[in-house]
């Protein structure tokens, strides 16, 4: 039996939805339910001072009816039975309702719980601030150069219940991040910095750093120290994962949340079936991929996760939507309707977006470059929905020279062009994939955990 660690009070109000939904769906054509609990833990270490800081809890109920043109929403605080039954006969007395009969779903229901070894909620904050205590002890004395050291711990718990005339769903899904920083300072006082992290919708048995990882962070900060700016051009350029992963949210992330086509904001509304990249371009979103940080198993609006081909094989084939955006688009749903919270609407939003991986090796596209650079790592991104222009700033890449990687540095890196030109130039992607957790907002508002990530990719592009 799945422990879903449900507060008391949402557990005992979930066996009172189905007579909450049968009763609203008196008058409103399709009457959902919603409850959502989501709290979390920051632990923040550096050289002077330690923060541990619990994210402020929010819990409450979202009741939804639509008839075909208008999605009419109440939400309350909390999980209190009255106060759900009275908000219910609110909503739907004050609505009115236009004559429309529902698309059918399939029925559902279940249990689920992100899957752990070491779970959390089973650990005392001491506990873990003793983890990260540890942690930025090992790299604190690693070199003379290092001036600072940064550890930091973020862990968001989510629990939701869904119900509807189809549904009768429950989830807990937990999600860790721990990033690591190091500051180094050279003789002639210049600071760099490298980063690197651990993360999934897993337990503390993912947040496990090597001697050797821990070291190679050390050497990467230390060899910043000496790199050089890189001449602007176009150069042929290999992408680490994350980077990849980097273009693939700016691109085909942001740019096909069908909301954006509703708001005739997003370019990519005008391209479907049509070619945006080279026949080894494949684009997935998939909230249902074991492990992601982005990842759960249904969304906010009750449909279950399941993997989106947004491109395929360079052809961009559909968007990512949330419910509305599919109806008044009449194109088939995906599980990306997602809130930031129980106050919030729901949107259309990305959870796990990535490049499918290829047959190449790494050393085959290295060979395949005589002079260009390997991007190692990402600083931020940008996108242009409505130009399909992108920019992704690297915090560093190496030189390739005649299918090596040298140790020649640049810092930092920036990557600009019209998506479709960019992802038309891939030549070659490799086999394997990672994914970077994130935190991805709407429009600047509206945040929510995401991952992005890839394969290494062999592209042209302008570097500056």
């Amino acid at each position: 039996m799945t422990d879903l660690r449900l507060p008391s009070d949402m557990a005992e109000l979930r066996f009172a939805l189905g007579e909450i939904v049968a009763q609203g769906r008196e008058h409103a054509p399709y009457f959902t339910v919603l409850l959502s609990a989501k709290h979390g833990l920051t632990i923040q270490i550096d050289n002077r001072e330690e923060h541990v800081v619990e994210r402020t809890p929010s819990a409450g109920t979202v009741l939804s009816a639509f008839d075909g043109n208008t999605i009419y929403e109440k939400a309350i605080s909390g999980f209190r039975q009255n106060e759900v039954q009275k908000a219910a006969q609110e909503l739907v007395r004050e609505a009115r309702f236009a004559d429309y009969t529902p698309s059918h779903e399939p029925q559902r229901s279940g249990d689920y719980s992100t899957t752990m070894q070491i779970d959390p909620a089973d650990l005392s904050v001491e506990e873990k601030l003793d983890r990260c205590r540890e942690l930025h002890r090992q790299l604190k004395g690693r070199d003379p150069r290092i001036v600072n050291v940064q550890v930091r711990y973020l862990e968001l718990s989510e629990h939701a219940v869904f119900a509807s005339q189809y549904a009768d769903l429950a989830q807990r899904v937990q999600r860790l991040n721990l990033f690591l920083v190091v500051v180094v300072s050279g003789e002639d006082g210049q600071i760099q910095y490298d980063y690197t992290s651990k993360s999934g919708s897993a337990g503390w048995e993912v947040l496990t750093f090597t001697d050797e990882e821990i070291q190679q962070l050390v050497d990467n900060a230390i060899a910043l120290l000496s790199a050089e700016r890189i001449e602007p051009g176009e150069y042929q350029i290999i992408t680490a994962p994350g980077v990849s992963g980097t273009i693939c949210h700016e691109s085909f992330g942001h740019g096909v949340e069908t909301d954006m086509f509703l708001k005739q904001r997003a370019r990519a509304a005008y391209f479907i079936d049509r070619t945006v990249g080279s026949d080894l371009v494949n684009i997935v979103d998939d909230p249902s991929r074991d492990g992601g940080y982005g990842s759960y198993f249904f969304d906010d609006e009750g449909r279950m996760a399941s993997p989106t081909q947004i491109v395929e094989n360079g052809i961009f084939r559909r968007g990512i939507t949330d419910f509305y955006s599919a109806t008044a688009l009449n194109i088939p749903r995906s599980a990306n309707g997602r809130r930031q919270d129980y106050s919030r609407k729901a949107y259309a939003r990305m959870s796990n977006t990535y490049f499918e991986a290829g047959t190449s090796t790494l050393s085959d596209m290295l060979a395949q470059v005589d002079h260009g650079v390997y991007l190692d790592k990402w600083s931020s991104g940008m996108e242009d929905p409505q130009g399909w222009g992108i920019q992704v700033t690297c915090h560093y890449g190496h030189e390739i020279k005649a299918g090596q990687i040298t140790n020649r540095v640049f810092t930092p890196i920036g990557i600009s062009g019209y998506v479709p030109e960019v992802l038309q130039s891939v030549s070659a992607v490799s086999t394997g994939l990672e994914l970077d957790a994130g935190t991805c907002g709407k429009g600047h508002k509206e945040s929510l955990p995401v991952a992005s990530g890839g394969p290494h990719l062999l592209l042209k592009a302008r570097l500056g």
